[in-house]
């Protein structure tokens, strides 16, 4: 029993108080703001009682994690990967329907949506792997495998469907690759992959936007209607497939030498782009589509896909330096800003807390990031590192996905914003990797 106090008081000794502190702060703002939020909907007490429930049972979580050797996971990865494919099977069983989406446990006075720690648990797996096949990071076979596992998660997510919740594998998954030592052209191919399954229903929406905001130019309708035709996007794919072989074969008698595997994968990741946008595309209703491509002009549907952008801007342009006061925000308590307790959350807190409270939080988000690199640096191994790296990689996505779309920069993709944003399963999610993170930290000085 000595030993056991011992043992927590040596932990507690080396915790990083830095990161804890800044979580802490979040959490504070994240309360106000929630409150204050629920107060158009006369919802501010079960808002406030609900993620209190859920910060408790996080932090419970992360009490319990930051003790636990982060090194076990390592020796655990196939059991972790399974268990997160589980996870996210059970939930298209036995899950509940929310906003379009399968993805919820509901318990009743909380629900849970378990792709949030299936994430995590991906970090832990793919970093095992990683570490393990360290001297494979040239190998083809080293990235069919890494692409294996990315989507075998992606399509139990998407089945949901929820497209915004498969958004944050794809940098982990290329920070983490270019951190173990993968070839720079291989991750340009997974970029590529990535940008046309996702942009060519994307970019189909916004042609479509295009043409109705366009009707007076003719030319322009019917270069764009073309280009939407099936045969022409043969014609188009084929051509660009055309050109990346006759630039290999011009660079091979200028007697640069490029070995055909490279031409091959480039163009393979092409077509399987291609085909994978078929099935996002089906799996994405239209007024989804329009979220992500309307922050270009929210003119295009000022009244529709545009307006939670535009109310956003006009919520944050008007708290001005020192804010319109705690429960005082026009735009937020006469309901003029949508999804302010969940998506928008950062407007609120930029309307009734103005540029100063606005500062604080992105003041205790980048020395929050700041310090998740810092662990990933100091860590004792090199999993310990990828790991550390991988959910660094995790939070700065969500951080400046989620800022950036309530300020009009990003696409409007539902992504919450971590430790603010009205959720559960988020809380909880997120307490739970910064006890990871804080597991790694300890162990820069214990084996325990």
């Amino acid at each position: 029993m000595i030993q056991s106090k011992n043992f927590y008081r040596r932990l507690v000794s080396v915790i990083d108080f830095q990161l804890v502190f800044f979580v802490i702060g979040l959490t504070f703002i994240s309360f106000v703001a929630i409150y204050s939020a629920g107060s158009n909907y006369g919802m501010s007490f079960k808002y406030l009682s609900v993620q209190l429930l859920a910060f408790s049972i996080g932090l419970f979580g992360f009490i319990l994690i930051a003790n636990f050797n982060y090194q076990y996971y390592k020796y655990l990865d196939k059991f972790i990967y399974i268990l997160s494919s589980l996870l996210l099977i059970s939930v298209l069983i036995f899950g509940s329907v929310k906003r379009g989406t399968k993805g919820w446990f509901d318990f009743g006075f909380i629900s849970f949506q378990p792709v949030e720690i299936a994430k995590i648990m991906f970090i832990l797996s793919l970093a095992s792997f990683l570490d393990r096949k360290s001297k494979e990071t040239g190998k083809i076979s080293h990235l069919i495998s890494v692409f294996l596992m990315l989507t075998g998660h992606l399509a139990l997510i998407m089945i949901q469907p929820d497209l915004s919740s498969t958004l944050s594998y794809f940098p982990v998954t290329l920070i983490l690759l270019f951190v173990s030592g993968v070839e720079p052209f291989y991750l340009f191919c997974i970029v590529v992959f990535g940008s046309v399954a996702v942009g060519l229903p994307l970019l189909g929406t916004f042609l479509n936007m295009q043409l109705q905001f366009s009707q007076r130019r003719i030319f322009l309708i019917d270069f764009m209607t073309s280009l939407q035709t099936g045969w022409m996007g043969v014609y188009v794919i084929g051509v660009i497939l055309f050109l990346i072989v006759i630039i290999w074969y011009f660079l091979c008698k200028l007697k640069i030498k490029i070995a055909p595997i490279y031409p091959i994968i480039l163009s393979a990741s092409i077509l399987f782009g291609c085909l994978s946008s078929l099935a996002i595309e089906k799996s994405l209703k239209d007024y989804q589509r329009k979220r992500f491509v309307v922050f270009l002009n929210p003119r295009f549907d000022p009244r529709g896909s545009g307006y939670n952008v535009i109310q956003s801007k006009i919520a944050i342009g008007s708290g001005k330096f020192i804010g319109k006061g705690f429960k005082k925000g026009t735009q937020t308590q006469l309901g003029f800003l949508p999804e302010q307790h969940t998506d928008f959350i950062f407007s609120v807190v930029a309307e009734e807390g103005g540029w100063v409270w606005a500062q604080i939080t992105l003041f205790f988000y980048f020395f929050f990031v700041w310090r998740t690199f810092v662990i990933a640096k100091n860590a004792r191994d090199r999993y310990g590192s990828l790991v550390a790296m991988g959910l660094a990689t995790m939070f700065m996505f969500y951080i400046v996905i989620n800022i950036g779309m309530v300020m009009g920069m990003m696409p409007a993709t539902g992504v919450p914003l971590l430790f603010l944003s009205y959720g559960g399963s988020s809380i909880f999610s997120s307490l739970c990797a910064v006890g990871i993170l804080c597991s790694i930290s300890m162990r820069k000085y214990t084996h325990t």
